[in-house]
């Protein structure tokens, strides 16, 4: 086994050793079934021995066995049954914890790890990969136990029968660990390949599940399925090679096993013959010689589905392994934010070797109203994500009310910014538990009258069930002008010291466009507030326009002003009024 996998090993038997007690007394159950197992075959061979000759039968010692026989029974049986029990909850809680960690570490991860990775390999590590992790660990605490306590006690029965034959057993009995380690290290890596082929699946089908309207409106569907088939292929390949590798440790240890047999039956027959071994001895024997290999079975096929368990908790492991976002040791929260920001000399880029924003420079005024235009790609969004700290400055520094953000609470400052994308986010729910996403406490009263000053309650209130009207996941068959009157609403219910408007009215008709511009107005009296904007006639009224051009601010005034310079912004104006 790699070292990779050990170490995945023991992180795996870090979490189970917190159910201490519990694995305890499943072991001990697991004792208890074996030895109540492997006396039955002691019990059946003594009954043999009472059928002395024809007409010689001691029928009396004969029903005492049968009542014995009885009562091991039942107690294999509750034993299993708790012991079963027992594993079940000690794996199901173990998955429950790792799984726990996982996701409660993915929201502490920063941006870029998301931006970075297909989505569906991330679902598909806290997902498929802990439950096929969790079939894994279920058959080693119901397997492995058993099987080894099953191996050690029948050796001990077996020597107490007849030292030579068991120790023959014992010889024989390395062939069959050593085919099925040599077949389990071979299937790890194949295992591996697996779990990242379902990973790239799930990133596939979530891709074209979630965007089937865009794949149908740009009749996309022949070449998702080349994709499909391409990464389908990939997949049953790497399953195929796996199951086959894995598929062959049982025939292998199978063989193994039934030379095991042969060896007993031929010695203890010979042994009978010449008269040092009862039948009933020898059928007790041939009974614990099949116990004996029977686990080796079950203990390979352990080993497999070990090996598929291991390689995806590796991959869990290391989305948990993940460096989370840095928190600075004496973070201060932001309370009562004033809304004055000043970016000083803020250098930022995705990728190291492209620039994106080179020494800009920045100072707003509480309460101000800053516009931020310019062409795609020119780092409109990039600023919004710095002012949120979704990602931080390269080099540089912001702050807000004279505090760098690296030194605040990532909480406390993006609570104190309101925030309203062009791309929307609804949640499977309610209209109304999507208004109070970000305050559940919110009363009735308090989500209808931000409703009314969005202007979404009138289309709210023409549901077939008004507020609780339940939204699929990404709105369902809301419109998009609808989903964004809700995505406003939501930013309306409780309005924070700041604001960032990216692209807010861009899905809603101009109608409604005027009464939203009116809301928004009288919102960001007193708030600073961001405004990202393609359609100029909209920020006319800011009081600061920010150009910006491959990363930089090339220009800066109001409206009136940039008109006047007859410059880049002008240009813009000028453009956008032609078409």
């Amino acid at each position: 086994m790699k070292q990779e996998s050990k170490t995945t090993l023991k992180r795996v038997l870090a979490y189970i050793g917190r159910h201490k007690a519990a694995v305890l007394f499943s072991m001990i159950l697991a004792l208890v079934s074996v030895a109540s197992t492997l006396y039955a075959p002691v019990l059946v061979g003594r009954a043999i021995d009472c059928i002395l000759s024809e007409g010689a039968v001691s029928f009396d010692r004969i029903r005492e066995i049968l009542v014995q026989m009885a009562v091991v029974i039942a107690i294999t049986a509750v034993s299993q049954l708790l012991m079963n029990l027992i594993n079940n909850r000690i794996t199901y809680t173990v998955v429950r914890d790792i799984r726990v960690d996982a996701f409660d570490h993915l929201l502490v991860l920063p941006l870029s790890y998301v931006d970075s990775r297909k989505q569906g390999d991330v679902v598909s590590r806290v997902v498929a990969d802990v439950e096929t992790f969790a079939d894994g660990l279920l058959m080693g605490f119901t397997q492995l136990f058993s099987g080894v306590v099953t191996i050690l006690v029948t050796l001990g029965f077996m020597l107490m029968i007849s030292v030579p034959i068991a120790l023959a057993v014992v010889v024989l009995t390395p062939v069959s660990l050593f085919v099925a380690s040599f077949i389990a290290r071979k299937t790890h890596r194949l295992f591996l390949a697996q779990a990242e082929s379902r990973g790239e699946m799930t990133a596939l089908v979530d891709e074209m599940v979630g965007e089937q309207k865009l794949v149908s409106a740009f009749s996309y569907e022949d070449r998702a399925k080349e994709r499909f088939e391409a990464v389908n292929k990939t997949l049953e390949k790497d399953s195929m090679s796996a199951t086959f590798y894995s598929s062959l440790v049982n025939p292998s240890t199978r063989f193994v096993n039934s030379l095991v047999y042969t060896t007993v039956a031929v010695i203890g027959a010979l042994s009978v013959l010449g008269g040092g071994f009862t039948v009933g001895s020898l059928t007790a024997f041939c009974s614990y010689a099949n116990q004996y290999t029977k686990p080796f079975n079950e203990i390979s096929a352990v080993i497999t589905e070990l090996q598929n368990a291991i390689a995806c908790a590796g991959r869990v492991f290391e989305l948990i392994d993940e460096k989370p976002e840095e928190v600075c040791p004496d973070e201060k929260t932001l309370e009562d934010a004033q809304g004055e920001i000043t970016f000083t000399d803020v250098d930022f880029s995705y990728v190291p070797d492209k620039e994106l924003i080179k020494g800009l420079q920045l100072s707003v005024k509480p309460g101000m109203r800053v516009a931020i235009v310019g062409p795609t790609g020119s780092g409109k969004s990039t600023l919004i994500n710095l002012l949120m700290r979704f990602y931080d400055p390269n080099a540089g520094s912001i702050t807000v009310d004279g505090t760098d953000t690296t030194d605040l609470n990532r909480t406390s400052l993006r609570k104190s910014f309101g925030m309203v994308l062009q791309e929307t986010w609804l949640k499977s729910g309610t209209i109304r538990e999507n208004i109070a996403y970000g305050n559940p406490n919110a009363t009735d009263e308090d989500i209808r009258r931000a409703a009314k000053m969005s202007h979404a309650d009138s289309f709210i209130r023409r549901l077939r069930h008004g507020y609780d009207t339940e939204i699929g996941d990404e709105g369902g068959l809301l419109s998009q002008g609808q989903k964004q009157l809700l995505c406003i609403t939501r930013v309306m219910l409780d309005l924070p010291p700041m604001l960032i408007l990216d692209e807010a009215t861009s899905s809603i008709d101009t109608r409604t466009e005027i009464r939203i511009q009116r809301a928004f107005h009288k919102m960001m009296q007193g708030r600073t507030s961001f405004i990202v904007a393609h359609r100029l006639s909209t920020i006319r009224e800011a009081d600061i326009i920010l150009v910006m051009k491959d990363g930089s601010i090339i220009e800066q005034g109001s409206h009136d002003e940039l008109i006047e310079k007859q410059g880049f912004y002008a240009d813009l104006f000028a453009s956008q009024w032609k078409h």
